[in-house]
C-alpha cells in the first residue's frame, strides 16, 4: 500500500470524519469525561477534600440502596415497567412500521411527523398534558366524560389502581415515533422484488407481512431489543416524576430507582449514593446486555450484536 495511496483516501475521507466529529465530541464530553467520577461511589465525599482527597466508604453507598423498606418497590416498579414498555413498543412501533410502509401519497410523510412529533416533546410539556385530561376538577375525562355520563369524577393523583396503565399508555405514545422511524427506515430498504414474487404467487398481505418483512426486520427488532434491555434498570425520570406530577400518594406504582435516588438527593444533599445508584444500574445493564447477547448467539449466531 503506497503512501499516496494512502494519503488519496485520507482526503476523501475528510468530510465523513467532519460530519462525525460533532457526535464524536458530544460523545466524549456526556459519556467519557463523566467516568471519573465513577469513584465517587465509593467515597464519603467532602467538598473541601474534593473526589480524590475524600475518604473511602468502601461499599456502604451501596447498601443504602438495599437498606430501605423501598428498595424492593423501586427495583420491582424499575424493572417491570421496563419490561412492559420494551414488549408494547416493540410490537405497535413495528405494526406502525409496517402500516405506514404501505401508505402511498404525499400524506405518509404528514403521518410520520405526526407520528414523531411527541417524541419531541419534553417530559414538562407531556406532564401538563396529561395534567389536562386528569385534573380533578378541570380534567376532560371528568368534565366531558364521566360527568355527562352520570358518574363521579376520579381523583386521578390519588388513585394508585390507574396509573401502570396511563404510564404504559403516555409511554407508548411518547416514544412509539422514534422506534417506528427506525423499523420503518429498514423495511423500506428491503427488495420489493420480494413482495412483487409472491404477489405474484398468490401471498395475501398478511403472508407477505409474516414471510417477508417480520424475518428481515429480525436483525433491526434484536439489536433494538438488546439495547433495551441493557436499561432495564433505568427509568424515564420524566415519566416517573414529571407525570404523576411527584404525588406522594402514588409513589408505590411511580417510584423507580432514578426518582428515589433523586428524592433521596434532594432530602439528604448525599451525592455519593447518587453515584453509587448509577454504578449498579450500569452494571448491571451491562450484565443484562451480554447475557441477552449470548442466548441470541445461540439461538441464532447471524442475530448477534457481538
Amino acid at each position: 500500500m503506497s503512501k499516496a495511496w494512502r494519503q488519496a483516501t485520507l482526503k476523501r475521507s475528510i468530510p465523513i470524519y467532519l460530519m462525525a466529529l460533532p457526535g464524536l465530541i458530544y460523545l466524549f464530553i456526556n459519556n467519557y469525561m463523566p467516568m471519573p467520577g465513577i469513584i465517587l461511589a465509593f467515597k464519603n465525599y467532602k467538598a473541601k477534600f474534593g473526589i480524590y482527597g475524600s475518604p473511602w466508604a468502601g461499599l456502604k453507598n451501596f447498601r443504602y440502596l438495599f437498606s430501605t423498606q423501598d428498595a424492593f418497590i423501586i427495583t420491582r416498579n424499575t424493572i417491570l415497567y421496563n419490561l412492559v414498555f420494551i414488549i408494547v413498543n416493540l410490537i405497535f412501533a413495528v405494526g406502525v412500521a409496517i402500516i405506514l410502509s404501505e401508505l402511498t401519497g404525499k400524506m405518509k410523510k404528514g403521518y410520520q411527523s405526526v407520528i414523531l412529533l411527541p417524541y419531541l416533546l419534553s417530559a414538562v410539556i407531556v406532564s401538563y398534558l396529561v395534567y389536562a385530561f386528569l385534573s380533578a376538577e378541570n380534567g376532560f375525562i371528568n368534565n366531558s366524560i364521566l360527568k355527562p355520563m352520570g358518574k363521579e369524577a376520579i381523583a386521578w393523583y390519588q388513585e394508585q389502581k390507574y396509573w401502570p396503565f396511563i404510564l404504559v399508555f403516555v409511554n407508548l405514545w411518547k416514544g412509539i415515533g422514534y422506534n417506528c422511524i427506525i423499523y420503518l427506515s429498514t423495511i423500506i430498504g428491503f427488495d420489493r422484488s420480494l413482495y412483487e414474487a409472491a404477489s405474484i404467487d398468490g401471498a395475501t398481505k398478511w403472508q407477505q407481512i409474516t414471510k417477508i418483512t417480520l424475518p428481515l426486520l429480525r436483525p433491526t427488532i434484536i439489536m433494538l431489543t438488546l439495547m433495551a434491555v441493557g436499561r432495564i434498570f433505568y427509568s424515564d425520570f420524566g415519566l416517573f416524576y414529571q407525570v404523576p406530577q411527584n404525588s406522594g400518594a402514588l409513589y408505590p406504582v411511580t417510584n423507580t430507582i432514578d426518582t428515589y435516588v433523586y428524592r433521596g438527593l434532594l432530602q439528604l444533599g448525599d451525592i455519593t449514593m447518587s453515584a453509587a445508584a448509577g454504578v449498579y444500574q450500569s452494571l448491571v445493564g451491562f450484565v443484562l446486555v451480554l447475557s441477552a447477547n449470548l442466548l441470541v448467539r445461540k439461538l441464532d449466531p447471524e442475530s448477534a450484536l457481538f
